[in-house]
């Protein structure tokens, strides 16, 4: 488990706040089974309000009701809007203690010389070989501003050194961006944090001309309900958000929030098992008005969403308060969303992308896919006639990974009827590309080619 990772292990649900306006006992207690009496999304028996501490009520209502003191709300707080305390790095699992996994840029961990490879062996003088990466995870951690001293061994030197770092609030992007071949924008949400739809607008303006996109929820655990709103307002096909059922079966629908850019080209959304609540509120929603094109694995099935009340000692209840469905009424609860497009697990983004870059080529041949090639791997192209290969050029081949950019390659001509296309870099392990052909060559007599080709090609 990665430490950045540990504070998103619980499915954020923060859908909306309500303040508790009725005047209650000091005791929190009281304030809670007046709050669950009134608000709880069902009917709760007079057995679970005489319980006698609040952990024993929540206990006995449903996964996602939860008391919170003051602290470990501002946790949750930080988890959604991705913010986090500690030096700024992943870790693993491994013999000798943890072993560092990457480096967050401008992270104290950084700063400090730490790198991605380097085995933590002790923490302020603990040893770690043999805990958990969960036991190293609270000794790293701490409270911002506050000193901890690591001792590592880096292999590449075979040294042992000691740094003292100071922690630091990191602030995590939540909105991460990439244009990958054929125009196509890659957009990743972490978090549906209050200025989620801000954000998105922000990496859709910053890739104009996109003939696709491609918007990932992978993993994402949720947030606020007004965040879902704002991203389904991202959606020009999307004219109603969500329904609502709260306490008594009383049902609203709610509209999404119209956002001054929108998606302004075809959507493929990317979904998974980790997906959940305003993510699946997000996909249930598209799906439900084929707003667009969903990828991925069912989601998690979480179709319930939490409120927040302030309690009088200044901690928190976060109690289930309604049940959402799509705009048709397709239930999410213990049910997920189920994907348009049924993938491997890892790869959604994959397929995703094929898709829309296959929806470019329809009249281009497609030629025999070539199965776990080796990653030095030189392609020969065969043509049925002699050709003028006078005007070749590197361009009028193209290898694409999926899921990424376009790889460069060399022409290498071998007889008037054959030539190699040769990757300038070696294949990724276990990646997929697509070797495109464009009918740009001619042959001795001067006839163009009638059609491309393509085919698909996957690395050992």
């Amino acid at each position: 488990m990665k430490i950045l990772r540990t504070y998103f292990s619980v499915f954020v649900s923060i859908l909306i706040f309500l303040t508790a306006t009725t005047s209650y006992a000091a005791e929190p207690l009281d304030e809670v089974k007046n709050l669950v009496k009134e608000y709880y999304y069902k009917d709760v028996p007079d057995s679970v309000l005489n319980s006698t501490t609040i952990q024993d009520l929540t206990r006995q209502l449903d996964p996602y009701s939860v008391y919170m003191t003051r602290e470990e709300y501002e946790s949750f707080v930080s988890a959604i809007e991705r913010k986090l305390v500690g030096i700024g790095i992943t870790i693993e699992e491994h013999e000798k203690g943890v072993k560092i996994t990457s480096v967050i840029k401008g992270g104290p961990a950084e700063k400090g010389g730490l790198m991605a490879g380097d085995i933590i062996l002790s923490v302020n003088g603990k040893k770690l070989a043999g805990e958990s990466v969960q036991t190293a995870i609270t000794l790293i951690t701490g409270e911002a501003n506050t000193a901890v001293t690591l001792e590592f061994y880096r292999a590449t030197t075979n040294s042992t050194s000691t740094k003292t770092l100071v922690r630091e609030v990191i602030e995590l992007p939540n909105v991460e961006k990439m244009q990958l071949a054929g125009n196509i924008g890659y957009i990743r949400l972490n978090s549906f944090s209050l200025n989620a739809g801000d954000e998105i607008q922000t990496a859709i303006s910053s890739m104009p001309g996109m003939k696709g996109w491609i918007f990932d929820l992978r993993s994402n655990p949720g947030g606020y309900v007004s965040a879902a709103q704002d991203v389904l307002g991202l959606f020009p096909k999307v004219q109603d958000a969500f329904k609502l059922t709260y306490k008594g079966n009383v049902s609203y629908s709610y509209k999404p929030i119209k956002q001054k850019l929108t998606w302004n080209a075809p959507v493929s959304l990317l979904i998974n098992s980790m997906s959940a609540s305003a993510s699946e509120m997000t996909a249930v929603s598209v799906k439900d008005q084929q707003a667009g094109k969903i990828y991925g694995q069912i989601s998690y099935g979480k179709g319930v969403m939490q409120s927040l009340f302030s309690l009088s000692d200044q901690s928190v209840l976060k109690l289930t308060t309604a049940e959402f469905f799509g705009p048709n009424g397709t239930a999410v609860q213990g049910k997920g969303v189920k994907p348009d497009v049924l993938t491997p697990i890892g790869k959604e983004l994959v397929y995703s992308h094929r898709d829309f870059l296959l929806s470019e080529l329809k009249n281009y041949t497609k030629l025999p896919d070539l199965k776990n090639v080796p990653t030095n791997k030189v392609f020969t192209i065969k043509m049925n006639s002699s050709m003028n290969w006078k005007d070749l050029k590197n361009s009028d081949v193209s290898l694409i990974e999926l899921g990424d950019k376009e790889q460069a390659v060399r022409i290498q001509t071998s007889t008037n009827k054959q030539l190699k296309v040769i990757p300038i870099k070696p294949l990724k392990s276990g990646a997929s590309y697509l070797l495109i052909i464009h009918p740009n060559w001619k042959n001795q007599h001067n006839k163009k080619m009638q059609h491309g080709a393509y085919l698909e090609v996957t690395v050992k």
